[in-house]
């Protein structure tokens, strides 16, 4: 199940701070490792913080975006410090980790991490199933991009050890399709609102915005989408002649 648990650095600026996530990750057993964008490449800083996890930046991925990087994930999970004005689902980090723990047994799972000054962008946000935030001290809340690993993963191996020592099956035997699929029916979806004049260009952004936390939180699985994909199309198509 670790296996599957996928962190993911967007747009890093210090390359120590991609080693120290590293270490982070291979103390609480997780491997897969994918950089966003990064300010700079893994270097020789990110070795040394690394501390005997060089395997993990050996064999991580670098990627242009965010959709490139969850594109395979059926649930995603964003970290986030910053309170938004359009209330997202949100999870503390023991349901997330309980969460991510429960879903990495059936395909793989991401857990995003945003730019060291200012975290994950709106629109990054909204590619997210969940939001988590680690409630720290509010006088003193500053948590640099490791520490927020580290204390996330910790969460992730906890339940996964809570599932090894019960024996918990996972109940939930739907198929959800991967994230790009999702993003697919939300450009499906904006299409045929504009084909049919729902949507204006001055309010279509918040328009979108609600109705992609809409389906985001309903979490269709594969079978739903595609009955959702038929409807839009069935919309799209001219009326046969009577």
């Amino acid at each position: 199940m670790l296996e599957n648990v996928r962190i993911i650095l967007v747009n890093t600026s210090h390359t120590g701070n991609i080693g120290s996530a590293a270490r982070a990750m291979k103390t609480m057993g997780l491997s897969q490792l994918v950089l966003v964008d990064p300010v700079k490449p893994p270097d020789e800083q990110s070795i040394a913080l690394a501390a005997g996890a060089t395997d993990i930046l050996t064999n991580l991925k670098i990627v242009p975006t965010l959709a490139d990087a969850i594109a395979d994930c059926a649930l995603v999970v964003g970290a986030s410090a910053r309170s938004r004005t359009l209330v997202w689902p949100m999870l503390d980090p023991r349901q997330m980790g309980e969460r991510l723990a429960t879903d990495a047994n059936k395909g793989t799972v991401a857990l995003v991490f945003g730019r060291e000054r200012t975290g994950l962008t709106n629109e990054e946000l909204q590619q997210c199933h969940y939001h988590v935030n680690i409630p720290a001290n509010p006088e003193y809340s500053s948590l640099n991009v490791a520490m927020a690993v580290q204390t996330l993963s910790y969460e992730i191996r906890m339940s996964w050890l809570a599932q090894q020592e019960t024996g918990a099956q996972v109940d939930d035997d739907s198929d959800y399709p991967p994230q790009a699929s999702m993003e697919l029916f939300f450009q499906h979806l904006e299409k045929t609102l504009y084909q049919t004049q729902f949507l204006h260009s001055d309010r279509s952004g918040h328009v979108m915005m609600r109705l992609r936390r809409m389906f985001t939180r309903m979490r269709p699985d594969s079978n739903e989408l595609n009955i959702l994909r038929g409807i839009l199309t069935s919309i799209q198509k001219p009326p046969r002649n009577s």
